[in-house]
């Protein structure tokens, strides 16, 4: 099973442009499943729905919390803003929630969707944290509710759950580390999820936030990996053993880049054969 996540920077930047520019990347990658954060949605428009149709895939799509600041930015209090699931299967069930957001903070969420996959149903989550450098504490508050969110949600399939997102926090912070119960107790005791990219090439480029990227070029630095995919530790041939990662849309579509950050993508047994 191909898992991308991929955070698609809303409506900024030559958006048009970039949005087919996404297209032509998605196609390349040829994903089973996708997690995007910042999808646009506008009077019946969805930019996971075109993308969906685009690619022939099923999709589902949430909205964030209050979608105030971000129409502030770019001026335009139509354009609602939210998470996505592109998925190969039919999404069975589905959900969606605003995460704590702090003083002056734009709205932040995560949803859920349950993916009808041959061997057994996936449970798939994507979320999207603060992203003020010192908002720490704040990530920790969201991570809390997502764990709680993944706890309610992961049920008893076969498969475990699959958990992708910009997290906007460094591999070692203490938001990261919530999760994954080996370095800190974890939000949810026996819910264990570690970051996939422990399976990468340690000489594969690996910042998701990349100075060389021409949209953050001009931003604070250095380089870094903010988006992540998560998953249970299973055993070579179990469901959701992670065989390989790494980047992608990592460099311009015809002239393009197709968003500020780069998508993660992994590859995981499915179950199935795959």
């Amino acid at each position: 099973m191909r898992v991308v996540t991929w955070n698609l920077w809303w409506r900024f930047g030559p958006w048009q442009e970039r949005q087919k520019a996404i297209l032509g990347a998605l196609r390349e990658l040829r994903p089973d499943v996708v997690g995007l954060q910042e999808v646009w949605e506008q009077g019946g428009e969805n930019l996971a729905g075109w993308l969906a149709a685009e690619l022939g895939m099923h999709w589902a799509w949430g909205a964030y919390g209050d979608p105030g600041n971000w129409q502030r930015r770019i001026g335009d209090s139509s354009v609602g803003i939210g998470a996505a699931v592109l998925s190969r299967w039919p999404v069975l069930e589905r959900e969606a929630i605003g995460l704590p957001t702090g003083e002056g903070d734009s709205g932040r969420g995560a949803l859920y969707a349950l993916l009808d996959a041959p061997s057994s149903p996936v449970p798939f989550f994507t979320t999207h944290l603060s992203s003020a450098t010192d908002a720490s504490a704040l990530r920790c508050r969201q991570v809390t509710v997502l764990a709680e969110f993944i706890a309610r949600h992961r049920g008893a399939a076969a498969h475990p759950p699959v958990v992708t997102g910009d997290f906007n926090a460094w591999p070692d912070s203490d938001e990261i580390r919530l999760l994954g119960g080996y370095r800190t107790a974890p939000v949810v005791p026996g819910q264990v999820l570690i970051d996939a990219w422990e399976y990468a090439d340690p000489a594969a480029p690996s910042a998701t936030w990349d100075l060389a990227n021409p949209y953050v070029a001009g931003t604070f630095g250095p380089s870094v990996r903010v988006d992540y995919i998560h998953v249970a530790p299973t055993g070579r041939g179990e469901p959701g053993h992670v065989r390989r990662v790494w980047r992608a849309g990592d460099a311009p579509v015809d002239g393009v880049w197709p968003s500020d950050h780069t998508a993660v993508v992994a590859e995981l047994t499915d179950g199935y054969g795959g």
